[in-house]
């Protein structure tokens, strides 16, 4: 066991003075102020069910981790022998031919107005005073709720664009919906505003929303500020990154490894991480979705794993067979049982099709997910936090802003900084080129057929600076960043991969449907275009 960690166990401890037997999520809808009366100390609990709700956004069942991954060009489901064609779901997100009622997208909704309710009910009970907190206590908390509920606005903003804002728990009119220029202002406005109340304690802030998690956040937002609102902020992303390299609080791991291990709370690169627990939280089960059946015996858990998701070939195909990255991101080759040493399954690369057409990839067809280590004995719930915002996001988000003001040797030389870890073997290729940022990627966009060939119609030589691209997709492969940064480079809208031809209507699909149920609920709500 880890840490017992302010997501789960602190709030149930704070109730009930002594054990701890329900993990309820939601006891502070029952907190009264003559029942409760905090002092500073308390502050983690009271925040406690805000954060928690995070758990199930990230990585629940076909969330926002699928959502980000699912449609992009590294991660597939393919239809496999023991089931997974699940109605064509995953099929529709690689071929982006979902509809408003995905259960993908409205996951991914709902999870994030469910901690958006969350964090302005504690609002709503400290302004009150049901919650009653010395005044600056109560402004320090208020000021992180809202940094938290900016978190899951920056969700809805990135996924689903046009969303209705609400911030009064008390309001229980029908609200109306916000253009997405609309929102990306007001979490912008919120960030900045709330921003110097922020801890910059970062001993004691792990898993919450402190001053540098939200600079980290205002940099991702203004990272993508073209894309959001049609007019581009490099120069925001580079103050904020400044800002976060200048505190001195951050560096990269000596391992790539030890960033996603089931020890990596702690880690001195992750900012802000959203914490699981095999037993006192939530656990990620990403380990259950993309194992065979058989890894069981590898790792010596009690629970069979179900075998579903693995890597794109085309994907693999872009690494340099010396990068550290590929090794620890992906599960390849022979594994062997923990008990007799006798090979159980042989991941290859080669995976025939999505599905649909008759096609069942093989069982140990597709490397797979192997970024957040899986320590022997492990159940169907992971250890591993999720890190959310990292010390190497901000070294490669101020890059990339360099790079787009015209300046690729600086960029380089941030880059080289990520790149010198994943090449201990070969220190020399460790090293990037602004002339090479500048290039054109690597991948071999085109459609996969069925013997593994690839029509290479449209490659990557033609992406502006898809050398850069590239080096985001080995840094964060598996960390729900490829939708994002496709969307950002083009390639989302125009590229072919494995199974996925550009859909006719392509610029429609950088944002998901609004969930035809919210639709139904609330009158307010027009759909996105193209839905």
């Amino acid at each position: 066991m880890k840490k017992i960690s302010i997501y789960a166990l602190t709030a149930c401890l704070m109730i009930s003075g002594g054990s701890c037997t329900n993990l309820d999520e939601e006891v502070y809808s029952e907190v009264l102020s003559t029942s409760f009366k905090p002092t500073e100390r308390d502050l983690p609990n009271i925040l406690a069910p805000v954060y928690a709700s995070f758990r199930s956004l990230m990585f629940g069942w076909q969330g926002y981790f699928d959502l980000q991954e699912e449609p992009a060009d590294a991660i597939i489901t393919p239809v496999r022998p023991n089931g997974w064609d699940d109605g064509g779901t995953y099929r529709r997100m690689h071929q982006h031919a979902w509809t408003s009622q995905q259960w993908q997208p409205e996951n991914t909704w709902q999870s994030s107005y469910a901690s958006i309710t969350r964090a302005n009910r504690v609002i709503a009970q400290i302004e009150d005073n049901e919650i009653p907190l010395p005044e600056a206590t109560a402004k320090a908390a208020i000021a992180e709720l809202r940094a938290a509920r900016a978190l899951a606005y920056y969700l809805l903003l990135d996924n689903h664009g046009n969303v209705p804002i609400v911030t009064n728990y008390r309001d229980v009119t029908l609200p109306q919906q916000s253009t997405r220029k609309e929102v990306y202002d007001f979490i912008v406005k919120e960030i900045t505003e709330i921003e110097p109340l922020l801890s910059s304690d970062v001993s004691a802030t792990y898993g919450r929303m402190n001053k540098w998690a939200a600079k980290a956040l205002l940099a991702k937002i203004y990272l993508n500020a073209e894309v959001y609102t049609g007019t581009a902020n490099w120069d925001g992303v580079i103050k904020e990154t400044n800002d976060i390299i200048a505190s001195n609080n951050y560096i990269l791991d000596p391992n790539y490894s030890d960033v996603f291990t089931y020890t990596n709370h702690n880690s001195k690169e992750i900012i802000f991480a959203v914490p699981y627990d095999e037993i006192y939280g939530t656990g990620s089960q990403i380990h259950m979705k993309t194992l065979d059946p058989l890894s069981r015996l590898v790792y010596g858990m009690s629970a069979g794993p179900w075998g579903g998701n693995c890597a794109v070939p085309q994907f693999i195909d872009t690494y340099d067979k010396e990068d550290g990255r590929l090794a620890d991101s992906w599960i390849m080759g022979p594994q062997y049982s923990a008990t007799t040493g006798e090979m159980v399954i042989n991941y290859v690369k080669e995976v025939p099709g999505i599905g649909g057409d008759g096609t069942v990839a093989p069982s140990n067809s597709g490397y797979r997910i192997g970024k957040y280590k899986i320590k022997q004995g492990a159940t169907n719930n992971l250890d591993n936090d999720y890190p959310m915002f990292r010390y190497a996001d901000v070294l490669m988000m101020k890059a990339e802003a360099l790079l787009r003001k015209g300046d690729a040797d600086a960029a380089a030389q941030l880059v080289t900084q990520v790149r010198q870890r994943a090449f201990k073997s070969n220190p020399a290729k460790a090293t990037v080129s602004g002339a090479e940022l500048l290039q054109g990627s690597t991948y071999q966009y085109g459609w996969q057929e069925k013997d593994g060939s690839v029509a290479v119609k449209n490659g990557g030589a033609d992406i502006k600076y898809g050398r850069f691209l590239d080096e985001l997709g080995w840094e964060f492969a598996a960390e729900a960043h490829r939708r994002q940064d496709l969307i950002r480079f083009g390639v989302y809208q125009t590229k072919s991969w494995f199974n996925h031809n550009p859909h006719p209507q392509a610029n429609t699909r950088i944002i998901f449907p609004i969930p035809n149920g919210e639709l139904n609920k609330n009158p307010n709500l027009k759909q996105n275009a193209g839905y």
